[in-house]
């Protein structure tokens, strides 16, 4: 694979837009996110003009959080608009083992093809079929659990599955990646995962998907780690990874990234 360093690089020399229908707490921290990083961003939900939009766009993310049935056919229309033009796309099934409504929502978006799909351990052991044990929208699994999960499912999505966690899990499956980098506060910051699935859009927009998703994984953990260095607490933290998003190099990420490739 690429360095992730290339691909940072890459990625700001074309800021990519990225459309995200997001949930409502992730809006404003995730588009600071994309912006920090050297994306577009726009956050546009409404029916009447999502797909409209997913055509101009580079890349989509779509996040069911705070879904109703509006936003979800929202959701659907853009997500098709995207897999026929073959232009990437990023699921992120947040809390789907809590509703019915979200359960029904992400098997028909899973129809859709995502590009990538990410999530952490429960979320992905449900989209499976294989239970898991969720508290809401926190995972009660560990990666090591989901991983047959997320092979099979980026099987059946023809895709990347992502498993986010202390070491995150990537697999389009076949390959196998595996990224160590991140920092304990990022766990006490609401968001933190919602606006990583723009950074991974951004990364997919002109780049192979299984490489993109693992640069983007390593770019955003490295990040978290130089806040975490200079942070007080969550507060701090939250300033201090805007700014490292920023100042990140690819020089710098070549030298913090943790990858190991598996198989």
């Amino acid at each position: 694979m690429h360095n992730p360093g290339t691909t940072l690089s890459a990625m700001r020399a074309s800021a990519p837009l990225v459309h995200n229908i997001t949930n409502f707490v992730a809006m404003n921290v995730m588009a600071n996110v994309l912006l920090a990083i050297g994306a577009s961003p726009a956050m546009v939900h409404a029916r009447e003009e999502a797909a409209e939009f997913a055509g101009l766009a580079q890349a989509l993310t779509v996040n069911i959080g705070t879904a109703d049935p509006a936003w979800g056919t929202a959701m659907q229309e853009a997500a098709a608009v995207m897999s026929e033009a073959d232009r990437p796309w990023v699921f992120d099934p947040v809390g789907v083992a809590a509703t019915r409504f979200r359960q029904d929502l992400s098997d028909r978006l899973l129809d859709l093809k995502p590009t990538v799909v990410r999530g952490n351990a429960s979320e992905i052991l449900t989209l499976a079929g294989l239970g898991g044990s969720a508290r809401g929208v926190d995972t009660g699994d560990s990666v090591a659990s989901a991983e047959d999960a997320a092979r099979a499912l980026a099987q059946r999505t023809g895709g990347v599955v992502a498993v986010s966690g202390p070491v995150d899990y990537i697999t389009d499956g076949a390959r196998v990646a595996r990224v160590s980098n991140g920092h304990p506060m990022m766990a006490r910051i609401t968001v933190m995962g919602c606006s990583l699935n723009g950074v991974i859009a951004a990364f997919c927009a002109d780049h192979p998907t299984f490489d993109a998703t693992v640069a983007a994984l390593a770019a955003y953990g490295a990040a978290g780690e130089m806040a975490g260095a200079a942070a007080q607490g969550p507060g701090s933290f939250q300033v201090a990874f805007l700014d490292a998003l920023h100042a990140l190099t690819p020089e710098a990420l070549n030298a913090a990234a943790q990858i190991e490739l598996a198989t």
